[in-house]
């Protein structure tokens, strides 16, 4: 991971040593603007989901600057999220018994968090965890409404028996489910019928538990695709999503965002030129960029990034093809002419998947594309990520 220029030093994009990672405030405050008000309409909470930016300073957008509920991806994140007052979080990871010491350590701290769990198994730990401390363990059964990864089916017997487990020890609260492959469909009709799918999943799970006499507050599905296309949640309580605050090209790629709306870029440096081969070499490898190929499998391969100038404008047909652990190889397509870029030149690269370029770096050199500038964009702040497990 690269260590970022401290903000006495950097004043504008030309400044810091590259790579870094830059976020462009003005982009991620219209992206977050527009989920919100989709959830608005569809009456429903919206939980963002924290693992893409791991960044209290993003965050701070989310509410106008008052903690919401949120979503984490690691234990953390939980507990920086409750050392800045975030009360209302979800753990979205099945649960290993062994972080339970933890997680009760939150409770006690008046924070409400939440487990996810699969398995009779899981259910029992969380049960006998709480027993033993005297304090309920919010838990929430994972649905796996698309076969992606975890989850139980809503006719698995076991959806019941966890469900009463938790009951029993007074910690069930309700389901969730998360449509992971709806990052795979790239129309509009199929990205609708992933998020019918995601929430009738979820809301048959939670109605089957209710005729069984288990209680049932909280419906919880998304994912950035399922949450942008949804047109009716009813039955659903809550909205997740998380890569929508910077987007990415895989989600330009299935048309859920324009290639304009990626918050998320990386500086590099051309520091070298190989023109019996077309290429051009910079400083930014896939340290800086990650192994990602997220846009492999879609009709155009975006390989490990496009790339624009220093202001954010697109170079036509330029495209970082190649990577190794700190060099970028970036090549013409589709008939472009390469540019002269001369050494020293700085450049932009935007990556395939904003969770996984953002886990490179420390933080974030901080933008305001809305700002005119007649030299390299200004550095407004530089923002911090949360790290570590």
């Amino acid at each position: 991971m690269n260590t970022d220029t401290p903000p006495s030093t950097a004043q504008t994009l030309a400044d810091p040593d590259t790579p870094f990672a830059v976020v462009d405030v003005h982009k991620t405050l219209r992206n977050i603007d527009r989920l919100a008000s989709k959830a608005d309409q569809l009456g429903v909470t919206l939980r963002p989901h924290v693992k893409t930016a791991k960044s209290l300073d993003v965050a701070a957008l989310l509410h106008h600057g008052t903690p919401c509920p949120v979503t984490v991806s690691t234990l953390a994140e939980a507990e920086a999220f409750a050392d800045a007052g975030y009360t209302d979080i979800t753990y979205a990871v099945g649960i290993d018994p062994h972080k339970l010491p933890r997680v009760i350590a939150l409770l006690r701290r008046g924070v409400t968090l939440r487990v996810l769990l699969d398995s009779q198994e899981q259910a029992e730990s969380v049960a006998a965890a709480a027993r033993q401390a005297g304090i309920a363990i919010p838990a929430q059964l994972e649905i796996d409404c698309d076969g992606h990864r975890g989850g139980l089916k809503t006719n698995a017997p076991a959806l019941l028996e966890a469900g009463r487990i938790l009951n029993d020890a007074d910690c069930l609260d309700g389901v969730l489910t998360h449509a992971g492959e709806s990052y795979y469909v790239s129309t509009p009709d199929e990205q609708r019928l992933a998020a019918k799918n995601e929430r009738d999943t979820a809301v048959a799970a939670a109605d089957k538990l209710r005729t069984a006499g288990l209680p049932v507050s909280t419906v919880s599905v998304g994912s950035t695709p399922t949450a942008h296309a949804a047109d009716d949640l009813t039955g659903v309580t809550e909205l997740r999503a998380g890569n929508y605050v910077f987007f990415d090209l895989v989600m330009a790629g299935i048309g859920v965002c324009r290639i304009d709306d990626l918050a998320l870029s990386v500086v590099v440096t051309v520091i070298g030129h190989r023109p019996e081969y077309g290429w051009i070499i910079t400083d930014g490898g896939w340290m800086a960029m990650s192994r990602d190929r997220g846009t492999a499998n879609q009709s155009q391969d975006q390989g490990y990034g496009l790339v624009t100038d220093l202001d954010g404008h697109l170079i036509p047909g330029l495209v970082m093809s190649a990577a190794s652990q700190e060099h970028g190889t970036l090549t013409a397509r589709d008939g472009a002419t390469l540019p002269d870029l001369p050494v020293g030149t700085r450049l932009r690269i935007l990556p395939n998947h904003a969770c996984a370029t953002a886990a490179q770096h420390h933080g974030y050199h901080v933008i305001d594309s809305s700002r005119p500038t007649t030299a390299a964009p200004g550095v407004q702040a530089i923002w911090n990520r949360i790290s570590g497990w």
